[in-house]
């Protein structure tokens, strides 16, 4: 859908109204797959909601009419989130060693934790992937992303606004999918794999802590959102596993617990084979290197027009579009603008830090919510709506729900 638009701009130009419409659909979609992706427990989930997102900002940039920026975007984004996916089929595929074939299980983040140990290769990969995303420099997204907020500041201070701000945020909940997957511990063995008892605020699901007392009030659609404190380990799960100690006690397939005593074993995650891990670590090297193709080199042209690959690719419709690609390239405003977004960046991967910090971390005398949350009620109204937005996918099943399927069965 998004190279259909780009290959008929030409014909979308005409009519300026047109050219708005795709830059309104285009914000709405980065933010809408921005929020929807926070609370997500699904690995895979995640990183969809987050494909989402990305396709927003390359429908943004062909609406302010970055015919360029648009394709650089889908071509950075293609590698890193095809990077990102065949590594989480990778972290599925090592779990279902333990959990067996429950899409439910396996793909659960809930479930995950310290796999760094387990998994390096794939580690190292999808961390590669997720910086990536993050638009963290030299890596692929970075350049094409960069290129996308830079512009939007010159067609909307507005657009440009959400754009900057859905930066942070995918630097936030990208690396909430990194650390809830590999920092710390394997959730599935322990009851209390989250942090201190005592913390009564947080939620598993979007800040990766306890259970909490705040956000199981109003806004609920689901049943399974509420918890008890038999029911931490198994907050998403319609069937409840009963935990004896700091162990859990599961009769799956592939799984092998032997008793001796009052200890038990249990078996661990392990790497992928090289048939799955040959396509991730070819993918880890577009991921660092194929943003250079959009990276002028004047100081090598004599003439001072841009000799970056991608340019000379989409010269014929470039000039159909009547975009003069002649102009110097100008490292100073590049560099000024592109500090601003990393900053973004470091500061979502932050938040993201401080909130699923493991328990063993630098980080673990910041207690940014908790610290929200005794403001006053209005901080912990605020994250519930947030919370109930992003875990219910922004109501938009439940609307189609009780609207359409009952509607129709009336």
């Amino acid at each position: 859908g998004i190279f259909l638009v780009a290959r008929l701009l030409p014909l979308f130009v005409v009519i300026p109204y047109i050219m708005n419409l795709i830059a309104l659909v285009g914000i709405i979609t980065v933010l809408l797959g921005a929020t929807l992706a926070l609370a997500q427990k699904d690995i895979k989930r995640s990183l969809a909601y987050s494909t989402m997102s990305q396709l927003g900002y390359m429908m943004l940039a062909l609406g302010m009419g970055s015919y360029r920026a648009a394709l650089f975007h889908l071509i950075t984004h293609a590698y890193s989130k095809a990077l990102l996916f065949l590594g989480s089929g990778s972290i599925i595929h090592s779990m279902e060693a333990i959990v067996g074939y429950s899409p439910d299980k396996s793909q659960n983040m809930v479930f995950m934790g310290g796999l760094r140990k387990h998994v390096p290769i794939t580690k190292t990969s999808f961390l590669l992937g997720t910086l990536s995303l993050c638009g963290i420099p030299p890596l692929a997204c970075f350049w094409s992303k960069d290129e996308i907020l830079n512009d939007s500041w010159l067609y909307s201070p507005i657009f440009a606004i959400i754009a900057c701000f859905t930066a942070g945020l995918t630097a936030f909940y990208m690396f909430r999918v990194y650390l809830l997957t590999f920092e710390g511990h394997l959730n599935l063995h322990f009851q209390n794999y989250s942090g201190e008892k005592n913390s009564s605020f947080y939620s598993i699901s979007l800040w990766g802590k306890e259970g909490s007392k705040i956000l199981k009030k109003k806004f609920r659609l689901l049943s399974l959102l509420t918890m008890t404190n038999n029911e931490k380990a198994s907050f998403f799960l319609k069937k409840i596993y009963q935990i004896d100690g700091n162990v859990r006690n599961m009769t799956r397939p592939f799984i092998t617990i032997n008793h001796f005593c009052t200890k038990s074993l249990f078996s661990y995650p392990h790497e992928s084979d090289n048939t799955m891990l040959f396509p991730i670590l070819v993918l880890v090297l577009f991921t660092l290197f194929i943003g250079a193709i959009g990276v002028p080199f004047n100081q090598f042209n004599q003439e001072g027009t841009n000799l970056d690959i991608l340019s000379k690719l989409l010269i014929p419709s470039l000039n159909l579009l009547h975009q003069n690609e002649n102009n110097s390239f100008d490292w100073y405003e590049f560099i000024t603008n592109a500090i601003f977004s990393v900053i973004i960046a470091f500061f979502g991967i932050f938040i993201a830090s401080s909130f699923y910090k493991p328990v063993y971390s630098s980080l673990q005398n910041l207690n940014l919510l908790n610290s929200f949350a005794k403001e006053g009620p209005k901080g912990g109204k605020i994250i519930g709506v947030i919370y109930d937005w992003s875990y219910n996918r922004g109501y938009i099943d439940a609307f189609y729900a009780i609207f359409l399927i009952q509607g129709i069965r009336r």
